[in-house]
C-alpha cells in the first residue's frame, strides 16, 4: 500500500491518493473485492458502531452534532488499466466496500487499485480515536484497507473493539501536515521535508509486514522512546511521580521478557498508547486514585506497560481472526501476566499494602495473592450464569466478558493446562509456536495441533468442553473408605465434561502429595495406599478455575465442622472454601420518616461471588420510633445453562416496620420467579419474568397513632409477567397483574415505550388500564382501589419515605405507578376500573413537557374524564424527577394558592437502584 495523505486541521479533513497491490494466494477467482473503511462507521446514527453505543447505554454518540461524526468520500477507484471501476458500500456494513472488477482476478495474480478519497475525522471523544479537543489527531483505521480473503470474505463492521482483520502488508505513507505537528507511529521514519514557504512538511513512513494502522499526530507529543537490547518501546503511558530513568530500566525488563517468551520482534519499534492502555486497563485496586491505590508506584507502571506491550506485541506478530478467534492472542496476554508476576513479585497480594493494614488483614482477601483476580473476575459471571464460551464472536459478548472475563478464564484457563500437562513445558511451547509462526496466517486449529503434539496427554477436553463451552468445573469429594493399608477415595463430577481435576494429600498445613485424576464421568473411585495424609483437598493451590470450592475437602476423621469449621467475619469478604463462612455487617439505613435513622447488624452467608443460597437476618433498632424494625430472608437460584429459562429463584422474605406514627406492618412474602432470555444472544437486555407470590400484611396500631385502620388485615395472591427491553435510545416495558384476595380480584396491564430520536427528543408513552374481576371490600375506602396519581401500595412494594403523609414535603413523593397522573384531582381512585395514557416529550435538554388522560370509573358512579399537564425535569431518568403541575382538570394550578405542595418528585435512596446504573452498562 502506498498512501498520500493530506491533513487538513481546520477542516478535520485528510485528503488520500493510494495505491493497493493486493496478490491473490487463494486458489479461487474473485470477481469481486471487499475493502475495510473504518473511518466511515462514524457517518450516521444507524451504522453498527451507533447501535453499539446504544446497546451499552451510551448516547455520546447520538446526541452529538453532525460535524462531530466521521465519514468517508470516495470520489474514484480505478484499476491498472485507469478504468473506473463500479463500487459501492455494504448496505448492513456501511463501512466496507464492495468493488466490482473489470477483469476477474486469478490465482497467483495481483490487482491494482488506485484510490482517491477524503476523511471527515470524528472527534476522539466517541472511541478514544480521532480529533481531540486540542485539534491533535488519534488515527487508528482510518485509511482503507484490503479485507483477507482465505476461501471466503473476513469482512465486518467497526464495533470499537480494535480488531479490524487484514492482511500483512508493505506500507509507505507520505503525510503532509502543518510544520508544528510531529508524526508518531511504528512505522519506520525514512524522510522529512519541511517547506518553510507553506509551513507544510511531509513525513514519509515505512513498514514491512505491518498491519497495525496506529498513528499520532501532534503538536506536542507526548511519547518517549527507550532503545533496548531488543528493540525500542515507544510509549506515552506514564505514572504521577515515576522518573524516567526507572522507566527506561523497566522497560528493559520487560523487553527482555516479551523477546524471551513471545520470541524475537520482528520490527525495530513497539508503540503502546495511553489509549491502547485506557481501553484495556489493570482492572480493580490499581484503577484507584494515585493516594489511595495501595501499589508502589514501579509495580504499577511495569504492568501498565507490560499489560498493553503483551497485547500488542501478540497482535503484531500472530495473525489470527481477532473478531472470531480473539481467546487466544487474550489468553496469552493474560497467562504471560501471570507468569511474569509468579516470578517477579511471587509475594505480592490482591489488596497490595492494604492487606498489612490492621483490620483488613483479619479478611479471606488479604490472603490471596495477587494473580486470584484473574479466577475472581471470571467466577463473577458465571456464579450470574451469564459467562459466554470463549469462542464466541467478540461483538456477541456482554462487555465484561469481552473486556475482562472471557480473557482472564482464557488466560486461566491455559495455566491450567501448563499444570496438568505436566510431560511439557506448555511455556516453551507456545514461545516455539509464535516463533514458526511469526506474520504467517493462522488459525486456532494450527495452535491445538501444534500442542497436541507435544504432549502425550489427552487434552482435547480443553479445546471442547473449557474453550467451546459454558461448561462449569464442580467436583466434590463424595466419600472416603479407609483399610488397614489402603485408602478408597470417591470423587462426583458434579457437572458433564470430560475435564480433569488434581488431587492434594495434607498432613497438618503441608502438602505431601498431588496427583491428577482424569476421565471422571458422574463419580470415580481411586485406591490409594495408607500414609501420613489427614485430608485430602480438590484443586488446593487454586489452579483449577471450578464452579464452587466449597465441597473440595474431606478429612479422613472428623465431624462435618472438622471439615470445615465455622467462621465469623465483620463485613462481606472472599469466598474461603476452608471454612463455612458467617458474616456480619453494622447498619445504619434511613428507609422511611416514620422509623428515621436505623442502627442494626445484618447476618448473613452473601460473599463477593454470588452464591445460589443466601439468607439474611438484620434487626434494627428505629432511632425515632424506638422500636425494633428489620427483615429476614431466605432464597435459593437454580440457573439453567442453555435455555431460554435461565433463573428460578425461590424463597421467603418477612419485614416488620412503621408506615405511619406510631403504626407498623408485619410482611410476609414467600415467592418464586422464572426468568427468561435470549439464549442465543447474551448482548440483548430482553428479559421476560414470572413472579408468583404470596403477601400476607399483618399493622399494628399503637396508641398514639393518628392514622385508623379501614380495612382488616389481609393476604393476596399475585401473578404477574413483566417483558422489559431497557435501553437509553429505545425502551420498552410490558407487564400484567393479577391479584386475588378474600375479598377482590383484579387484572391490570402496563406498557411504557420512550424513544430518542435521531432529532435529539425524548419521547415517553406509557399506558395503564386496570379493572377488578370482583369486588366486595368496603365501598367507603379506596385502600385497594387503583389510584390516580398515588398508589395506596397495600402490598408495600415501593419505597415511600412517607407512605401515610397526606400534607407536607413527603406527601409529595411521586412513583409512577397505575394512573401515573402528577395532579391531585379530585377523583384519585377507582373501585371498578381506570385506563390511563402518561406522555412526555423534550423540550430543552432535561426539560420535557408532560401530559396525561384517563377515565376513571367507580361504582355507583359514571366514568370521568381526567387529565393534567406540566413540566417535567428529567435529571436521571427513573431515579430523579420533579414534576411542576400547569394545568389540569382543576384548572390553571401554576395560578393556584400554595402551588409548592402540588409540586411532586421522584426520589430514591435505594443503593441497589443506583448500582443499576452502572451494571446495565457491564452485562
Amino acid at each position: 500500500m502506498d498512501i498520500n495523505a493530506i491533513v487538513d486541521v481546520e477542516t478535520k479533513t485528510i485528503s488520500i491518493s493510494q495505491t493497493i497491490i493486493y496478490k491473490n494466494e487463494t486458489d479461487d477467482t474473485l470477481s469481486e473485492i471487499y475493502l475495510n473503511d473504518w473511518n466511515n462507521s462514524y457517518s450516521t446514527k444507524e451504522t453498527p458502531l451507533a447501535k453499539r453505543f446504544e446497546e451499552e447505554f451510551s448516547t455520546k454518540f447520538h446526541l452529538a452534532k453532525s460535524e462531530q461524526r466521521g465519514y468517508t468520500l470516495v470520489t474514484s477507484i480505478k484499476d491498472k488499466a485507469n478504468q473506473q471501476l463500479e463500487h459501492n458500500s455494504l448496505k448492513e456494513h456501511p463501512d466496507v466496500i464492495k468493488v466490482i472488477l473489470k477483469t476477474p482476478l486469478q490465482p497467483g495474480e495481483s490487482y491494482n487499485l488506485s484510490l482517491e478519497y477524503i476523511l471527515l475525522i470524528a472527534d476522539a471523544t466517541f472511541t478514544g480515536y480521532g480529533i481531540t479537543k486540542s485539534k491533535d489527531f488519534e488515527l487508528k483505521y482510518w485509511y482503507i484497507t484490503p479485507t483477507v480473503y482465505d476461501g471466503k470474505w473476513n469482512y465486518y463492521s467497526n464495533k470499537d473493539l480494535d480488531d479490524l482483520f487484514v492482511p500483512k502488508s508493505d506500507i509507505i505513507i507520505n503525510i503532509t501536515h502543518p510544520l508544528n505537528y510531529r508524526v508518531t507511529s511504528e512505522l519506520d521514519i525514512i524522510a522529512l521535508n519541511p517547506d518553510n514557504k507553506s509551513r507544510t512538511q511531509v513525513t514519509s513512513i515505512y513498514g514491512k509486514d505491518r498491519i497495525d494502522t496506529y498513528l499520532s499526530l501532534n503538536k506536542f507529543p507526548q511519547f518517549g522512546f527507550v532503545q533496548t537490547d531488543d528493540f525500542i518501546v515507544i510509549s506515552n503511558i506514564n505514572e504521577k511521580g515515576f522518573p524516567g530513568p526507572d522507566k527506561a530500566i523497566l522497560t528493559d525488563k520487560i523487553t527482555q521478557f516479551l523477546t524471551q517468551n513471545l520470541g524475537d520482534y520482528p520490527h525495530k519499534q513497539l508503540l503502546v498508547s495511553n489509549i491502547d492502555y485506557n481501553k484495556n486497563p489493570l482492572y480493580g485496586l490499581n484503577q484507584l486514585p494515585d493516594f489511595f491505590r495501595p501499589f508502589p508506584d514501579d509495580f504499577q507502571y511495569e504492568l501498565k506497560l507490560l499489560k498493553t506491550s503483551l497485547k500488542k506485541y501478540i497482535d503484531n506478530i500472530l495473525l489470527l481472526n481477532p473478531r472470531k478467534e480473539h481467546w487466544l492472542s487474550e489468553g496469552l496476554q493474560i497467562y504471560f501476566l501471570i507468569k511474569y508476576v509468579e516470578e517477579n513479585y511471587p509475594d505480592m497480594k490482591l489488596l497490595g499494602t492494604l492487606a498489612d493494614v490492621w483490620g483488613i488483614r483479619a479478611f479471606h482477601a488479604a490472603d490471596l495473592d495477587f494473580n486470584f483476580q484473574y479466577f475472581l473476575y471470571s467466577m463473577e459471571v458465571a456464579r450470574k450464569n451469564r459467562d459466554q464460551p470463549l469462542t464466541k464472536s467478540k461483538d456477541s459478548l456482554t462487555k465484561f466478558n469481552a473486556n475482562i472475563a472471557g480473557k482472564y478464564k482464557a488466560g486461566i484457563g491455559l495455566n491450567y493446562l501448563d499444570q496438568f500437562a505436566d510431560d511439557i513445558t506448555l511455556r516453551e511451547s507456545i514461545t516455539e509456536f509464535l516463533q514458526s509462526n511469526k506474520l504467517k496466517a493462522i488459525s486456532i486449529n494450527d495452535f491445538e495441533s501444534f500442542i497436541k503434539s507435544k504432549t502425550t496427554k489427552n487434552i482435547d477436553w480443553f479445546f471442547t468442553d473449557y474453550i467451546n463451552t459454558r461448561k462449569k468445573i464442580d467436583f466434590k469429594i463424595k466419600g472416603i473408605e479407609t483399610t488397614e493399608d489402603s485408602i478408597r477415595l470417591t470423587i462426583r463430577n458434579k457437572r458433564d465434561n470430560s475435564m480433569p481435576i488434581s488431587l492434594f494429600k495434607l498432613n497438618k498445613d503441608s502438602v505431601i502429595g498431588k496427583l491428577w485424576i482424569e476421565n471422571i464421568k458422574d463419580t470415580k473411585t481411586i485406591t490409594l495406599p495408607k500414609d501420613s495424609t489427614e485430608k485430602f483437598v480438590l484443586d488446593y493451590d487454586n489452579v483449577v478455575p471450578e464452579f464452587n470450592q466449597r465441597d473440595n475437602y474431606k478429612s479422613l476423621k472428623g465431624s462435618f465442622l472438622k471439615n470445615k469449621p465455622l467462621q465469623f467475619r465483620l463485613f462481606k469478604d472472599v469466598e474461603d472454601p476452608d471454612y463455612n463462612q458467617i458474616f456480619f455487617m453494622p447498619l445504619v439505613e434511613f428507609k422511611n420518616i416514620y422509623d428515621g435513622f436505623t442502627l442494626g447488624a445484618k447476618v448473613y452467608n452473601k460473599t463477593i461471588l454470588r452464591k445460589r443460597f443466601n439468607y439474611k437476618f438484620s434487626p434494627q433498632y428505629a432511632t425515632k420510633s424506638k422500636s425494633i424494625t428489620g427483615s429476614t430472608s431466605v432464597f435459593y437460584t437454580h440457573n439453567i445453562e442453555n435455555k431460554n429459562l435461565f433463573n428460578i429463584t425461590y424463597g421467603i422474605v418477612a419485614g416488620y416496620q412503621s408506615f405511619a406514627e406510631d403504626a407498623f406492618f408485619t410482611r410476609i412474602r414467600p415467592s418464586i420467579s422464572f426468568t427468561f432470555r435470549d439464549d442465543d444472544d447474551f448482548r440483548s437486555n430482553k428479559l421476560d419474568r414470572i413472579t408468583a407470590r404470596y403477601i400476607s400484611i399483618n399493622r399494628d396500631i399503637g396508641e398514639n397513632a393518628i392514622i385508623e385502620l379501614d380495612e382488616p388485615d389481609y393476604g393476596v395472591f399475585n401473578l404477574r409477567y413483566t417483558h422489559s427491553n431497557p435501553g437509553r435510545i429505545n425502551f420498552s416495558k410490558f407487564n400484567t397483574d393479577f391479584q386475588i384476595a378474600d375479598r377482590f380480584s383484579k387484572l391490570s396491564i402496563n406498557y411504557e415505550f420512550r424513544k430518542l430520536t435521531k432529532g435529539n427528543r425524548n419521547v415517553n408513552l406509557r399506558f395503564f388500564a386496570g379493572f377488578f374481576l370482583d369486588n366486595n371490600t368496603d365501598p367507603t375506602s379506596d385502600y385497594f382501589s387503583f389510584a390516580l396519581d398515588r398508589p395506596t401500595d397495600y402490598l408495600f412494594d415501593l419505597n415511600y419515605l412517607g407512605r401515610s403523609e397526606a400534607a407536607g414535603l413527603f406527601s409529595q413523593q411521586i412513583i409512577i405507578a397505575e394512573g401515573g397522573f402528577k395532579s391531585q384531582l379530585e377523583t384519585p381512585f377507582a373501585n371498578q376500573w381506570m385506563t390511563t395514557a402518561n406522555f412526555s416529550t423534550s423540550i430543552w435538554r432535561y426539560i420535557q413537557a408532560y401530559g396525561d388522560v384517563g377515565l376513571v370509573k367507580s361504582k355507583f358512579d359514571s366514568a370521568k374524564f381526567v387529565y393534567d399537564s406540566g413540566i417535567r425535569l428529567n435529571l436521571v431518568e427513573d431515579y430523579f424527577e420533579i414534576y411542576l403541575p400547569i394545568y389540569s382538570n382543576l384548572g390553571w394550578e401554576i395560578g393556584q394558592p400554595n402551588y409548592d405542595q402540588r409540586i411532586r418528585f421522584m426520589f430514591t435512596v435505594d443503593p441497589q437502584v443506583l448500582l443499576g446504573l452502572f451494571r446495565r452498562k457491564w452485562y
